[in-house]
């Protein structure tokens, strides 16, 4: 009776104890060690930063919202749906890019055939690759005056950490005159309603309201969300 009833008190599955403590390093490969662990947590705090300035994730996500402000569709689309979209036409358009790094980096790496340094300079070059594409050459020079150095001869000798502001404030001019474009058509059907219900001795409607549902309807007359996401993807071609 009581090794039945001892064997019902042992637990059927062991559970492990888990002890997390901070020493000081003894040995130059503990330090090491250390260092590789906190540059491993900063790139993944980062990596939401780098996602967002590095791709083309900022001219979609901005266009976009300058398409629901045109609509004046208030929180429609949600921003949820708006993220998730600019996510996956991010994933797409940076696709060919993703498949260079897996390739020329981060499987050698894997595979013992290249050492960190040296895959993380070959990951980065079809990144640089993208934002050169992307990136006006006044945008550049605007960057490498103000940091007072030497003048590069060629794309190689631009430093990343000028390159990446550079690359993001033509992503915003660019983004800016798409998103000019779309208010275009949406502003003539704000100017037409406004105007005929002033005609009309309306001025107590708001305008907005009225002229909402035909936005919306010239939206899906011309298949809107084809020629937004037309125009987004050609525009990094």
């Amino acid at each position: 009776m009581s090794l039945s009833s001892s064997a019902m008190a042992a637990p059927l599955i062991p559970i492990p104890s888990v002890t997390i403590g901070v020493d000081n390093a003894s040995s130059p490969q503990e330090v090491a060690t250390s260092l590789q662990i906190l540059f491993a947590l900063t790139v993944l705090t980062l990596a939401p930063s780098i996602l967002v300035m590095m791709t083309s994730f900022t001219r979609i996500i901005i266009v976009l919202s300058f398409l629901r402000s045109a609509l004046a569709a208030q929180q429609m689309p949600p921003n949820q749906i708006l993220v998730g979209l600019a996510l996956f036409l991010t994933f797409f358009t940076m696709s060919p890019y993703i498949d260079q790094v897996n390739q020329d980096a981060l499987q050698p790496y894997l595979a013992g055939t290249l050492d960190q340094p040296t895959a993380m300079s070959k990951a980065l070059n079809p990144m640089r690759e993208f934002m050169f594409k992307q990136t006006r050459e006044n945008d550049i020079a605007l960057f490498v005056n103000i940091a007072d150095g030497p003048r590069p001869a060629s794309q190689a000798e631009v430093p990343t950490m000028t390159l990446i502001p550079a690359f993001v404030i033509s992503e915003l001019k660019t983004a800016f005159q798409i998103g000019f474009l779309i208010y275009i058509p949406f502003i003539v059907i704000d100017m037409v309603v406004a105007s005929t219900l002033m005609s009309m001795g309306m001025m107590m409607v708001p305008p907005v309201m009225i002229s909402m549902p035909f936005k919306i309807l010239l939206f899906i007359l011309v298949d809107g969300w084809h020629l937004i996401v037309q125009s987004l993807i050609t525009s990094f071609h």
